[in-house]
């Protein structure tokens, strides 16, 4: 069996910066894409109990973050 511990590690520092790039984006602050440097926007859905998926993203993709609705 091999050791995941790294592979866990990973994930929970990805999703950590992950969740707290969406909390500063959703606060009003502006954040740039790390790839392309253009801005990232969110796209919230305007009903979403009918779409409850919404988005992150910068205008050329690099960045596209799906957000689930409750």
């Amino acid at each position: 069996m091999g050791d995941f511990s790294k592979i866990n590690s990973s994930s929970t520092e990805s999703f950590n910066k992950q969740k707290q790039l969406i909390k500063q984006l959703l606060s009003g602050k502006s954040i740039k894409c790390d790839v392309c440097g253009k801005p990232l926007h969110a796209l919230l859905p305007a009903n979403p109990k009918k779409d409850p998926i919404g988005h992150i993203r910068c205008d050329k993709g690099c960045t596209d973050i799906e957000l689930e609705m409750d």
